[in-house]
């Protein structure tokens, strides 16, 4: 048996923030006691907060580390453990890791490969040897608009720790890039095309869409069923668009990209996860809704880091800053996900959850990590 006792804390508990300590054991949080005593043996957290671990359950900081710089494969084992320790290292204990399903093999203006299945399984095999810090689970990214979905779709099964499945239609003039000019900035900077490339790439893909959309999209919600995965839409822009997220069924919303669509999903009880990086710069870099003003509408229910891991807990404490209610901001990281995608074990400062726990010192309104713990074992 192993003993730890967290002590002169203020605890985040679900709906409030306390003075007390926890005793981890064996994995698991033992026991909850409130008041700022430090018996012997104790770790003394110095009145520091002590947070459920933050749950990613959409990051592209994955595919940053295989791919350093355009063009640079980066070897793939040394990529995903360099991955899971900057997530550990930012107090992010349980993550979904994002990898698209959906290529376009044929379009030498914008084309892109197939990768899912095979680093899915490298990401499997290291959680396997326990050469992984934190608690790893997938989320295909099905991409509607590509040449491969299906086949790809097919590849995967319930074995395969999938827990969420994604709806992405990056169709240009849909969605994210109904603005084709945002689209354009976006491939021309990427992939350095010409403009008479780009046009051409804007007229296959359409025509990719109007052949195979509807089918595809039918197949990534049947997969999902298959895997036993939550399924979520991505960047709903109307309120019809959210009526037929409803109808698939999705349990949350990712990055809607207008206060209709964000609404309507309130409206049809699916929950609304925008990116901290947004919130945190003001505004979002594609010219979509910005989620400062959906969390000042109370239209915000999870947070996102998306691109920039730190995010993540920097959004939650300016979230609770801004509501006056730390507990909340918090829950949008913590219980907010984990109750998203079924994780009844996390996300919870309760008897009998798993030990999985932060440790944050306020400076400011910024949050310094002071301890990590997966499990009951600081890392």
């Amino acid at each position: 048996m192993t003993e730890t006792i967290l002590a002169n804390a203020m605890l985040v508990l679900p709906d409030e923030v306390v003075a007390g300590h926890l005793v981890l054991r064996d994995g698991r949080i033992a026991a909850i006691g409130q008041g700022r005593s430090v018996s012997a043996g104790a770790i003394d957290c110095g009145g520091d907060l002590l947070s459920p671990g933050l749950i990613e359950l959409h990051t592209d900081n994955l595919e940053r580390h295989m791919e350093p710089r355009p063009g640079v494969d980066w070897p793939h084992a040394a990529a995903i453990i360099a991955h899971d320790a900057e997530l550990a290292s930012v107090g992010i204990t349980t993550v979904f890791d994002a990898l698209r399903v959906g290529s376009v093999v044929t379009d030498n203006n914008a084309g892109y490969d197939e990768y899912a299945r095979a680093v899915a399984d490298e990401i499997l095999e290291l959680r396997a040897q326990g050469a992984l810090r934190i608690s790893h689970f997938l989320h295909l990214r099905a991409e509607i608009c590509s040449q491969t979905l299906t086949e790809e779709l097919e590849k995967f099964g319930p074995a395969d720790r999938i827990g969420i499945v994604s709806l992405m239609d990056h169709t240009p003039g849909e969605r994210q890039f109904r603005d084709v000019s945002k689209l354009r900035d976006y491939v021309i900077g990427k992939k350095g095309l010409s403009e008479d490339q780009f046009q051409a790439h804007v007229v296959e893909q359409q025509a990719l869409r109007a052949r195979v959309g509807d089918a595809h999209e039918a197949a990534a919600v049947a997969h999902a069923r298959r895997y036993g995965a939550v399924l979520a839409s991505h960047d709903d822009t109307t309120a019809p668009q959210v009526a037929v997220s409803a109808g698939h069924g999705c349990h949350f919303a990712e990055f809607p990209t207008t206060v209709e669509a964000a609404q309507a999903c309130r409206d049809h009880a699916i929950g609304v996860m925008m990116g901290a990086p947004n919130l945190i710069r003001g505004g979002s870099h594609s010219g979509n809704v910005s989620a400062l003003a959906l969390a000042r509408a109370d239209l915000l229910d999870i947070l996102s880091s998306d691109y920039v891991p730190a995010s993540l807990l920097s959004g939650a404490l300016m979230l609770g800053d801004l509501w006056g209610d730390m507990a909340r901001g918090l829950a949008t990281v913590t219980a907010a996900p984990a109750a998203a995608v079924g994780l009844k074990d996390r996300g919870r400062i309760a008897e009998g959850a798993r030990a999985d726990l932060i440790r944050i010192h306020r400076v400011g309104t910024a949050g310094a990590l002071r301890g990590t713990w997966v499990q009951g074992q600081r890392l």
